[in-house]
């Protein structure tokens, strides 16, 4: 077992070695896979599944994500005891065209639909050049970035999105109606690595807020608003009735553009599939009351996959990504700014700093991953 106090000497770019500040334990990665997929296999999930599942929540943490890593596993446990997921699905295609598909993932661990849902895209893809999938009765699936990036590999771009539990208000309202409804893009290159945006439609992601609650910090100015609407810093605000606010936090600064991002996204993942949407989508807390009188079926999400030969030779394709790539790296910069970042370059990197350094872990979140280990005879 590999256990590394924060005060290990570190080297890596300077975006990385950030994250590290406040965390207090490392752990390798090989140590939290292992965990991880034996508590997938006590709570029922196939070896197939629990290694599925495992994949795609490490990949969060790999990648930086802290808040949809490891951090949610006793979350998912919660779930399933509640009976809200069912670790042993029958996933399904219920409605299907040439290149479009409506899969209903029977309650399954979204970390096991989603990847499903995503290669029937890009099954269909291959077969007549885009691939477009909803899903409906399906769980919280981790970051979204990893299911767009299972398109990368044929040459495809890979898209990926979820609607979530109602925590956002819309602009102008205080009545929580929206989740943070991720959207991630995955663009293959040539020489340079891939072009990969996955970003909240909110300011922030409700993980980033746990975060800041476990370090009793405050948010910035435009993450959250009180109860009656009006500005906070209070990372618990949510926990008292306030709300995330949509990407852009207020509306002179475009939370209406947020707005309409999340509401795309719900209605792609949910209202297309016959998923729950709006403030009918269940909370991710096994402890909140699901809503009443839900509209749908679970979580709902929404995948696409394209390839690239369906528009010009791929070879051609990423010739010119490449030197989009290399364009915008060398763009002139603001003072004390070495160069533009690629969407995907800091986690990319990321990866490859915790997958030789370990995974930094919060005492909160290691000690309850030792609490769940207890629970489930496992041992971290």
């Amino acid at each position: 077992m590999l256990f590394l106090p924060v005060s290990t000497e570190l080297t890596g770019p300077s975006w990385v070695l950030s994250y590290i500040c406040g965390m207090e334990q490392l752990f390798s990665y090989e140590q939290l896979f292992s965990f991880s997929k034996a508590i997938f296999q006590k709570i029922g999930c196939t070896e197939a599944d629990a290694f599925t599942a495992t994949t795609v929540l490490l990949s969060a943490d790999l990648r930086g994500v802290d808040s949809h890593g490891v951090a949610r596993l006793s979350g998912y446990v919660r779930l399933w005891d509640a009976k809200r997921i069912n670790a042993s699905p029958a996933i399904k295609i219920i409605h299907e065209t040439p290149s479009t598909a409506v899969v209903d993932g029977d309650s399954g661990l979204g970390l096991v639909v989603a990847p499903a849902a995503m290669q029937v895209a890009i099954d269909k893809a291959k077969a007549v050049g885009t691939g477009w999938v909803s899903v409906q009765n399906s769980n919280h699936f981790g970051i979204a970035g990893i299911h767009a990036m299972m398109a990368l590999p044929h040459d495809m771009i890979g898209i990926a999105m979820t609607n979530a539990s109602a925590l956002v208000a819309p602009t102008f309202s205080t009545e929580k109606l929206l989740g943070t409804n991720p959207i991630a893009v995955a663009i293959p290159a040539g020489e340079e690595q891939a072009f990969v945006a996955d970003f909240a439609t909110t300011t922030a992601a409700n993980g980033k807020l746990e975060i800041l609650q476990r370090k009793n910090e405050p948010t910035p100015l435009g993450w959250v608003q009180t109860k009656e609407g009006s500005p906070s810093i209070n990372a618990a605000e949510l926990k008292q009735g306030g709300a995330l606010l949509p990407l852009g936090g207020d509306r002179d600064h475009g939370s209406h553009k947020g707005y309409m991002l999340g509401s795309i996204v719900d209605i792609f993942s949910a209202i297309l599939s016959g998923a729950n949407y709006g403030p009918w989508v269940p909370p991710f807390p096994a402890y909140i009351p699901m809503p009443e009188n839900m509209p749908g079926k679970g979580i709902g999400h929404f995948f696409g996959a394209m390839r690239i030969d369906a528009f010009r030779p791929a070879a051609d394709f990423k010739t010119n990504m490449d030197q989009w790539i290399r364009r915008f790296k060398t763009a002139e910069t603001v003072k004390g700014i070495d160069s533009v970042i690629i969407p995907g370059e800091p986690e990319t990197a990321m990866e490859a700093f915790r997958r030789e350094n370990g995974i930094p872990l919060l005492q909160a979140v290691s000690d309850d991953l030792k609490a769940l280990g207890q629970q489930f005879e496992v041992a971290l």
